[in-house]
């Protein structure tokens, strides 16, 4: 008969939640199984053992079988951690949810949390070593680079959706305002990106002489402009309307027709030139009016 012995654990934040009764039990092939008495930890599934999980419910077999998208957060999560580390420890999916609710602690959303998470962020949560933290980071970066491909220079962009790859990689996660040109040659060909300012969590700031300073340094025949809302929404600020407007009459006057002005945020973008009237407002020159990021369903 297996022996077991009872523990009382503690509970600090970032750790395990709170456990009446720990019961380890040493089976006979001396692996340690372990059972949680306290209600909240085994209702969240921390206890469940994958291997006591048929094959097509364990999370690996289930991207297999079924593809990544069938999987929640938590599988996903736990497919790239593994089983928890130290004792008592967790299944990989345990780990996975642990991981999430810590994160959730903050009243923010977990995958926003992630997309920032640093490793003493995560070397503090209980279950979470160097190497899983090393993993994840990892993980999560190869994935930005991966969804932020950078268009090469000499590319055509023909849509916003281009532009807005050329701008991602500067642009799109970043914790601060960014605002930046894109500096194009007459046949709309990709020259160069830079990132003019560097503002706070809300707001940036950028004035058209800076714009088209650097559109001039750029060798620039056309630009379009940029910037990033940390906060994921997609939605212009009335000085986001009014600084468009300024540069649109500039462009007039320097002869650099602005071709869009793009806002970027939670892996989305959006084109002030297709959902706002300021083009048609302050109307550009005729290169301008046969600018290649227009919707064509315009």
């Amino acid at each position: 008969m297996a022996e077991r012995h009872n523990v009382t654990p503690f509970h600090s934040p970032g750790t395990l939640p709170s456990l009446d009764t720990v019961a380890f039990e040493a089976s006979p092939s001396g692996e340690v199984l372990i059972e949680y008495a306290a209600a909240d930890l085994s209702q969240a599934g921390y206890s469940i053992r994958l291997k006591d999980l048929p094959d097509g419910e364990r999370p690996r077999e289930r991207l297999f079988a079924l593809g990544p998208k069938s999987l929640s957060t938590a599988e996903l999560l736990a497919v790239v951690l593994g089983p928890g580390q130290g004792s008592p420890g967790l299944s990989s999916v345990g780990l996975a949810q642990h991981v999430l609710s810590v994160l959730r602690d903050s009243n923010a959303d977990a995958l926003v949390k992630l997309q920032h998470i640093e490793s003493g962020e995560l070397l503090d949560i209980q279950g979470i070593g160097p190497a899983k933290a090393a993993t994840l980071i990892a993980a999560l970066e190869l994935g930005k680079r991966v969804f932020q491909r950078r268009p090469l220079p000499g590319t055509v962009l023909d849509d916003p959706r281009v532009a807005a790859d050329a701008l991602a990689p500067q642009l799109m996660w970043e914790t601060q305002e960014h605002f930046a040109v894109v500096c194009l040659n007459i046949k709309h060909q990709l020259l160069s990106t830079k990132v003019l300012t560097k503002g706070t969590s809300s707001e940036t700031l950028a004035h058209p002489k800076d714009v088209f300073v650097a559109a001039l340094r750029g060798n620039a025949a056309r630009i379009i402009v940029a910037h990033n809302h940390p906060s994921g929404s997609l939605s212009p600020s009335r000085d986001d309307i009014t600084l468009t407007r300024q540069l649109l009459q500039a462009a007039n006057i320097m002869g650099i027709p602005l071709l869009d002005h793009l806002i970027l945020g939670g892996g989305d973008f959006r084109s002030l030139r297709q959902t706002t009237m300021l083009w048609q407002e302050e109307p550009q020159d005729e290169a301008m009016q046969k600018s290649p990021t227009v919707n064509r369903d315009e």
